[in-house]
């Protein structure tokens, strides 16, 4: 298959316009990187109302065309085309929960974003979003690594977060991954783990005890604040914002993704998470990271509770 066009018009489509949609929205316009953002949903009044709230801001920001929509025709030449839209998440609920009602939503949309925008890189953030990456990589025909889901880069984000509070060292320099599903399957990647070249385990301030508590704060982390406040939208905002950085400016960035796996340590026919180069072309690089005895079963187990959804 010939690869489509390229626009490079930074032009960003969001499909799904609530408040994980919104916030996403917010995000991207601190960034001198949008030069057009649509906003396309069912209710195009009420998205009249987010485009006129955003724009007011604009005097303080990057200058941005902003349009609401309720046509797929101005999504086209889309560089970056995300997804949040479809049920969300309530108190009680898996994410997995929701894949009957969401799995209808992107296949609705899908054919409508291959139609009208073929240049451009989707990135799925909607749940369960390695049931919903698999569907839509399948509806598009595409080459693999075009259609992405935000996977656990934003659990990876956690997980690091509550690891650099006993370690005592910045986020950014701990290198430890989440993977599998983003959910209740998924699983801490800590035999390769390191900070600045060091193991993980070397560190003085770490145990195993520490390590595990660690990542079920990271896991159960969407539970409790939906318990709470009823959703999560400002985390999972940053993370695609980054991730729409990473893919505009060709970062060649390695993230913990969703991505349809084909022979991957043998296990083919479902999106999981993995880490992978995100660049331009969406995924470039699929890596595998040395796992130990433990951290394959992991992986397995993933596989089986994904594929359960998997057509």
């Amino acid at each position: 298959m010939s690869s489509p066009a390229r626009f490079d018009n930074n032009k960003v489509t969001i499909i799904g316009c609530g408040r994980v949609g919104m916030s996403v929205a917010f995000s991207l316009l601190h960034d001198n990187l949008v030069n057009e953002l649509v906003l396309l949903g069912r209710h195009k009044q009420q998205i009249v109302g987010e485009q006129l709230d955003l724009e007011h801001g604009l005097s303080f920001l990057n200058p941005t065309k902003i349009l609401a929509t309720d046509s797929y025709l101005d999504i086209r030449h889309s560089d970056v085309v995300v997804i949040t839209a479809g049920s969300a998440q309530k108190p009680g609920d898996t994410r997995l929960d929701l894949a009957q009602n969401n799995l209808a939503v992107i296949e609705q949309i899908i054919p409508m974003v291959v139609r009208h925008a073929p240049g451009a890189v989707v990135i799925i953030v909607s749940n369960p979003v390695d049931v919903l990456t698999y569907r839509a990589y399948q509806l598009a025909g595409w080459p693999k690594g075009r259609i992405f889901g935000s996977g656990t880069t934003l659990d990876t984000a956690r997980f690091r977060f509550h690891l650099s509070q006993f370690l005592q060292v910045s986020p950014n320099s701990i290198h430890a991954y989440i993977l599998g599903e983003h959910g209740d399957s998924s699983f801490p990647v800590l035999s390769s783990a390191t900070v600045g070249g060091q193991t993980l385990n070397e560190f003085p301030e770490f145990s195993d005890e520490k390590a595990q508590t660690a990542f079920q704060k990271a896991k159960n982390a969407a539970y409790k604040i939906i318990e709470s406040k009823g959703s999560t939208y400002y985390g999972i905002a940053a993370v695609i914002h980054h991730l729409v950085k990473t893919v505009l400016t060709n970062a060649k960035e390695v993230l913990p993704v969703s991505i349809p796996l084909h022979q991957y340590l043998d296990h083919s026919g479902v999106s999981l998470s993995v880490p992978c180069v995100v660049d331009r072309s969406g995924v470039g690089e699929i890596l595998k990271p040395k796992l130990n005895w433990e951290e394959k079963q992991a992986l397995a187990r993933s596989v089986e509770k994904i594929k359960q959804y998997c057509q």
